[in-house]
């Protein structure tokens, strides 16, 4: 029989539909480990917050129409891109948008003040998700990183293309589907860049532009902690050998190694963002270099866990299940 663990509740913060939290939830009712799951968009509406300041940590309760929790028992919380809190509808403007902003003030300040684990602290994972800052800091520690420029400017554009003397991609900066008027919602997968075909529109906002890396296969790295869980992706097709994400009928996985350069430099970099949670995008060379592409410190993993049997969600519950010492 699992003994219960010491110490009060994890809360996982997450949108309704979350086949990554749902598993978590399961490791931590394995381990007896009280849970209470929410979505801050049914705060205020159908969720209640009372709470006091009188010298150390909030103390009160935070409580839905299912469960409770006190606020000051809480261990660690597990936060993934949540909906925001949304006042009642019959709220007129301009009180309802004002009405909302205090509903986040007070929901979100109140759990920023929590003195826990968070896998990710939403501040810092928001800096941190951004590849304009993600690049020099893995560069600083270590890890290769392709040549890149991001632009409004076509010509500078096609300069960079020719000065890499090779061939070139452009790809999203950010994350997030394009939401079409018909409701659907289709992704940007990075492509391959002719120089010559590069015109104006490249003004119209910023692109990342990076040389192209021949590469072996990818790796997704899933961190958790100090834990690291190597998903080597092999593509089988041509659309997905320049973006997996294109075509994941296309794809194998195998479980990987990580080389003991590369896990220095990841570590380092998570500890610069303060984070204790990433998944890594790395290509491997023919020559076996890893060259980092990105981080997501919010990103999916619930597939690589599925595909490769990697314990994925049992290492985030223990985390989140030790809390702060």
């Amino acid at each position: 029989m699992t003994k219960l663990l010491s110490g009060g509740p994890v809360l996982v913060v997450t949108k309704e539909l979350d086949p990554a939290a749902d598993l978590v939830v399961d490791e931590l009712t394995i381990r007896r480990v009280p849970v209470m799951r929410f979505d801050m968009g049914d705060f205020p509406r159908s969720m209640a917050l009372s709470v006091e300041h009188v010298a150390a940590p909030w103390s009160g309760v935070l409580a839905d129409e299912y469960r409770s929790v006190r606020l000051e028992e809480v261990r660690a919380v597990y936060y993934r891109r949540p909906r925001l809190p949304a006042v009642c509808e019959q709220l007129a403007e301009p009180h309802h948008t004002w009405a909302n902003e205090q509903a986040l003030a007070g929901l979100l300040g109140m759990l920023y003040a929590l003195p826990v684990t968070w896998v990710n602290r939403p501040e810092v994972d928001g800096m941190a998700s951004h590849k304009p800052g993600q690049l020099p800091v893995a560069a600083a520690h270590g890890l290769h990183t392709p040549r890149s420029l991001i632009t409004t400017d076509p010509e500078a554009a096609r300069k960079f293309c020719h000065a890499v003397g090779g061939r070139v991609v452009c790809k999203p900066l950010m994350g997030g589907p394009l939401e079409h008027p018909d409701g659907r919602r289709t992704g940007v997968p990075t492509h391959l860049v002719d120089p010559d075909t590069i015109d104006d529109s490249v003004s119209l906002t910023a692109h990342l532009f990076q040389e192209w890396i021949a590469k072996s296969h990818e790796v997704r790295l899933t961190v958790v902690g100090t834990e690291m869980f190597a998903a080597e992706i092999h593509a089988g097709s041509d659309a997905a050998r320049v973006d997996w994400r294109s075509d994941y009928d296309a794809l194998t996985y195998d479980v990987g190694k990580v080389p003991n350069d590369v896990r220095a430099g990841v570590l380092g970099w998570l500890e610069h963002f303060r984070l204790d949670f990433g998944a890594f995008d790395f290509a491997v060379t023919p020559a076996g270099v890893w060259v980092m592409f990105e981080c997501n410190p919010s990103g999916e993993w619930s597939w690589i866990q599925n595909r490769t049997g990697l314990p994925i969600a049992a290492h985030i519950a223990g985390l989140l299940a030790r809390g702060r010492p």
